[in-house]
C-alpha cells in the first residue's frame, strides 16, 4: 500500500507542485478555445495517434499548428483503444471536420489489410505504437502523410516543413532528427542485410511521409531482422526509418531537431519527448496559449 501511494505521489508531483498544477489545471483551459473548422485540403493528410493520457496534449498540438500557419489539411485522429468518451467527444467538438478512428473500428479494417502479413499483424496486436505505421497507411486518403505526434507544440510558422508538404515535385520523405539513437537495432549492425543505406537518427514524430514509401512486403521482411523487436518503444520508429531510408529521405533543417533541453527563445517547433514532457507544461503551454488566443 505504501509503495503504491509513493508511486502515485511521484507520478503526480515528481516534477514539483507547479508542474502538477499546470498539467492538471491550466492544460484543461484549451477546451475553452473555439473549434478549428475547414480542414478539407486533401493534398496532404495529417495523421496522429493518441491515448487517454495524451488526447488533451494533442488538442494543444493541433491548435498550436493551425494558429501559426494557413494550411487546413484533412485530419485523421487514431485512438489506441484507451480514450474514454470525454476525450472522444472533445476531439470531435474541437476538430469537427476530422475523422476520429476508434481502435475497435480499426481492428477489423486493418486486420483485413494485414491478413497476408502475419508478422505485421502480430506486431500491431501487441504494440500500440505500430498503429502509427499500419493504421495510418490503411486510412490515408492522400498520397502524402503529415506525420505528427501529440507531444509537439508549434511556436512559429514551420516554413520549410510546409514547403515540402505542399511541393508536388518534392519526392523524398522528410522527418526531424532525433537527439540520439532511437532504433531497436543499430543501423551498422543490420546494414549488411539491406540493399540501401540505413540512415541513423530519424525521428518519427514530425514530417512528411509519401504513401508510396510504405510497403507491407518490406515491413514483413524487416520484421525478420534479428533483434528488431527488442525494444517496444522503438520498433515503430525503426520501421519508419527503414521505409524512409529505402524510399529516399532528407532531414528537416536542424531547427526542427529533437533536443532534450529547454524551449529556446526562437523555437519554431518543439518535440517534448517522454523525458522532457514536463517542459511542455512548464514552458510550452504559456507560449502556445498566447498564439492560440490570437486565432
Amino acid at each position: 500500500m505504501i509503495g503504491k501511494l509513493l508511486y502515485r505521489y511521484r507520478t503526480q508531483f515528481g516534477h514539483g507542485f507547479r508542474i502538477a498544477w499546470l498539467r492538471d489545471v491550466v492544460r484543461w483551459r484549451v477546451l475553452k478555445t473555439p473549434p478549428v473548422s475547414g480542414l478539407r485540403d486533401g493534398s496532404c493528410e495529417i495523421h496522429v495517434l493518441t491515448c487517454e493520457r495524451d488526447w488533451l496534449d494533442l488538442i494543444w498540438c493541433l491548435k498550436s499548428l493551425f494558429s501559426v500557419c494557413e494550411v487546413r489539411f484533412r485530419l485523421c485522429i487514431h485512438e489506441d483503444g484507451s480514450v474514454r468518451s470525454e476525450g472522444l467527444s472533445a476531439l470531435g467538438h474541437h476538430f469537427p471536420d476530422a475523422r476520429v478512428i476508434r481502435r475497435s473500428e480499426a481492428d477489423e479494417t486493418v486486420g483485413r489489410m494485414l491478413r497476408d502479413h502475419p508478422r505485421c499483424n502480430a506486431l500491431r496486436r501487441s504494440n500500440n505504437l505500430a498503429l502509427k505505421v499500419f493504421d495510418f497507411l490503411a486510412y490515408l486518403e492522400s498520397d502524402r502523410l503529415f506525420l505528427l505526434d501529440s507531444d509537439i507544440l508549434f511556436f512559429r510558422r514551420p516554413t520549410v516543413l510546409l514547403q515540402r508538404l505542399t511541393d508536388r515535385a518534392y519526392a523524398r520523405n522528410s522527418l526531424n532528427r532525433d537527439w540520439g539513437m532511437g532504433y531497436s537495432v543499430e543501423p551498422e549492425a543490420v546494414q549488411v542485410s539491406l540493399d540501401f543505406p540505413f540512415q541513423s537518427q530519424i525521428n518519427s514524430g514530425l514530417g512528411l511521409i509519401h504513401k508510396a514509401s510504405y510497403d507491407l512486403g518490406d515491413f514483413e521482411r524487416w520484421l525478420e531482422i534479428p533483434g528488431i523487436l527488442s525494444h517496444p518503444h522503438r520498433i515503430e520508429q525503426t520501421l519508419v526509418a527503414l521505409a524512409s531510408s529505402k524510399f529516399g529521405h532528407e532531414f528537416l533543417p536542424e531547427e526542427y531537431d529533437v533536443l532534450a533541453q529547454g524551449t529556446r527563445a526562437n523555437e519554431i517547433v518543439k518535440h517534448y519527448t517522454g523525458p522532457i514532457r514536463y517542459l511542455m507544461y512548464r514552458e510550452g503551454l504559456g507560449r502556445a496559449a498566447g498564439l492560440i488566443g490570437r486565432r
